[in-house]
């Protein structure tokens, strides 16, 4: 492990069902898709997105294709294996060096939900945040009244830690955040 702390993945990443790998132009559509409906986006940190903002994404933040020092991240593609269909994507945030403390999130077309494609692969993230990059312990932050999103993270191993009520004004309504998370020694003991 060290304390290189850099993540620099072989892509795509595999798992039983499913490939994460870089977004890249060719996913614009696939990304417009769920990233554009207002019920994806009702629980999460960003508004329906443009054919605009994807292209500014896709060219900005969603780049990375490495970690290699806190404040960055990396957004992969969720892949069906069996089709080439881009059903989702997850995100792992960098979020402290000294810490060795980050975060994972996901987003999931809901013509695919119900499949467990959000906990596979956000199951192999966690795989890559303390198995390759050495992180100490990994955090998941919803809103409460995302109970899919709840569930995801409890099936991943992380326990709820708080309960912060009305924490913040979300899209015009107080939300209250539940916060997840995870220490590298559980991670390891439940694998």
């Amino acid at each position: 492990m060290g304390d290189v702390l850099e993540l620099h993945p072989t892509y795509p990443v595999r798992t039983e069902r499913l490939l994460l790998r870089p977004l890249t132009t060719a996913d614009t559509d696939a990304l417009l898709a769920y990233r554009s409906r207002p019920d994806v986006c009702r629980y999460v940190p960003f508004e329906p997105m443009t054919p605009e903002v994807i292209a500014d994404r896709l060219a900005g933040m969603w780049a990375t294709t490495s970690l290699t020092d806190e404040g960055q991240a990396l957004t992969l593609g969720i892949e069906l294996a069996a089709t080439g269909q881009l059903v989702g994507d997850v995100v792992l945030f960098f979020h402290s060096r000294l810490h060795r403390g980050g975060e994972i999130g996901y987003v999931v077309n809901p013509d695919f939900e119900g499949n467990g494609y959000a906990t596979e692969a956000s199951r192999a993230l966690l795989g890559l945040a303390f198995d390759d990059l050495g992180l100490h312990r990994v955090i998941g932050r919803i809103d409460e009244r995302n109970e899919p999103s709840a569930k995801v993270l409890r099936r991943l191993g992380l326990r709820q830690e708080a309960r912060l009520v009305h924490n913040e004004l979300v899209k015009g309504e107080w939300s209250t955040e539940l916060d997840f998370a995870i220490l590298a020694d559980e991670w390891r003991a439940q694998r």
